[in-house]
């Protein structure tokens, strides 16, 4: 089973109150700081669309790729719902962000939420940066987010428990983490519960995802072996200079 394949059906309800509008602002004010006018935007690792929705109500054009597919009917499900103008200015599509080639270039290409983190062998952190590399045409940029080496090593990860209600779904899930110092990666178990009103039974889903945290001289060097020049690499969302407490990083890169 694949990453997010059972745990799709939960995730727009766990992520209700990420700041999807902010990161999109920002994702986009960093884009068009290295190509202005950009319009036309690849995003790896789409989602369930809520990142697109947000980047198509500023007016771009987007083609998101994601490797579930059950995050992929959910993303068109919700794209069906929405306005024309704002329908017609994304698709989206099943596809690995290690292989997937659409046969065109972009503006700038884009990835959030971590998914960069996800490829935890630099064969697959080579594959995704040649497939951003691949859809971008010279000058063009490449935009990532991505967790910081020195924050995890620092605040360690921890077991953590998150509870949410919406309507007569109450869900519970537990993020159990396990370091993996000498792999630069974290095994976080995912275990989410779900339970209707007045039910005693409950549904229960556990995924473990593998997540590779970074530091700036070995994904300069990545990006150099792609074709791309690091232009900056800061705290996700405001901008700050990475420290031990940056626990998110992005980066903007520009492809040579």
């Amino acid at each position: 089973m694949s990453v997010f394949g059972s745990y799709a059906r939960y995730y727009d309800l766990l992520y209700r109150d990420k700041d999807y509008a902010g990161e999109s602002a920002y994702t986009a004010a960093r884009l068009c700081e290295i190509v202005p006018g950009a319009r036309e935007l690849l995003e790896l690792g789409s989602g369930t669309g809520s990142h697109a929705r947000e980047l198509a109500k500023l007016g771009f054009e987007l083609t998101g790729v994601d490797l579930s597919g059950e995050m992929v009917a959910h993303a068109e499900a919700r794209r069906a719902a929405l306005e024309p103008e704002l329908r017609d200015r994304m698709r989206f599509s099943q596809g690995d962000a290690r292989s997937v080639r659409l046969g065109r270039t972009f503006d700038a290409v884009f990835s959030l939420f971590h998914v960069l983190s996800y490829q935890t062998t630099n064969a697959d952190l080579l594959a995704m940066l040649a497939t951003a590399a691949a859809h971008l045409r010279p000058g063009g940029a490449f935009f990532f987010d991505f967790w910081y080496g020195p924050a995890v090593l620092s605040e360690k990860p921890a077991v953590r428990t998150r509870q949410l209600q919406d309507g007569d779904v109450a869900l519970t899930r537990v993020s159990e983490p396990l370091l993996r110092e000498n792999d630069d990666c974290v095994d976080v178990r995912y275990t989410v519960t779900a339970r209707g009103a007045g039910r005693m039974d409950a549904e229960s889903v556990s995924e473990t995802h593998s997540m590779r945290y970074f530091f700036l001289p070995e994904l300069d060097l990545a990006l150099s072996q792609a074709g791309f020049e690091l232009v900056f690499a800061r705290e996700m969302g405001t901008g700050a200079p990475l420290g031990a407490g940056t626990f998110s990083a992005s980066a903007l890169a520009r492809k040579r």
